[in-house]
């Protein structure tokens, strides 16, 4: 898969995400991350990306000409082009199942107060991470890479690690506990103990919908609520 940023600020893309899984991801080839500056078509000796908006108001806004020329020159037929923007769509795992499946993604990051509204037409589609506002698009684009490399084939070296994850089938995920079985007389909850793997997962079902109805009600609206059946022998909670 492959991965592009047009940001003013390259080396925060790549700083960012040269750690961790994402940073393994890399290295394996599994995607290939590239950044470019709009400051390359820039049409001026100080290189200027940005201007006073037309109508008056604060801030500067990112110039249409720059990103323009940034996208046309990335854009391929498999493209797909990514806008961070407050106005977009609110990321989501479902939405990060979908761009997962693209061939190339490229992200646009706006930056300072805005950019100039004439380069909508040029994006696909237009991505929030929630109704607050950054300085820039980066960050954002940032997490929404992470969040789509780990859906990616072979990023995890054991198979279906992100399958019981939270907000998979809109639930959040159960309890999770290791070593040692008591830590300052707290115990693992002793069905996790019993070797009984239809229990466990039985356990745990009940323990996300619990889980959710508690912290993200508003989930369950949407949530797969088909309990999982419960072998005769009782479950023992502890």
């Amino acid at each position: 898969m492959k991965i592009d940023v047009i940001t003013a600020f390259e080396d925060m893309i790549d700083q960012t995400l040269s750690h961790s899984i994402v940073g393994r991801a890399r290295k394996a080839g599994i995607i290939k991350l590239g950044t470019l500056s709009p400051r390359q078509f820039a049409e001026d000796k100080h290189k200027t990306i940005d201007d006073r908006p037309y109508g008056g108001g604060p801030g500067m806004l990112m110039k249409a000409e720059p990103l323009y020329q940034a996208i046309s020159k990335l854009r391929k037929k498999s493209s797909y082009v990514i806008l961070t923007s407050p106005r977009g769509q609110v990321f989501s795992q479902e939405l990060a199942k979908k761009l997962a499946k693209k061939r190339h993604l490229i992200f646009v990051c706006g930056h300072y107060e805005g950019i100039d509204a004439r380069i909508y037409p040029e994006v696909d589609l237009e991505v929030s991470l929630g109704d607050f506002i950054l300085t820039g698009g980066e960050l954002a684009a940032c997490v929404m890479i992470d969040a789509i490399t780990r859906l990616r084939p072979g990023t995890f070296k054991k198979e279906g690690v992100t399958s019981s994850e939270s907000f998979e089938g809109n639930l959040l995920e159960a309890p999770q506990y290791t070593r040692p079985e008591v830590w300052r007389g707290r115990k693992v909850p002793a069905v996790l103990l019993n070797g009984n793997h239809k229990e466990i997962e039985a356990w745990k079902h009940e323990q996300a919908l619990a889980l959710t109805k508690q912290l993200r009600p508003d989930l369950l609206e949407t949530a797969s609520l088909k309990s999982k059946k419960v072998q005769k022998k009782k479950i023992r909670r502890k």
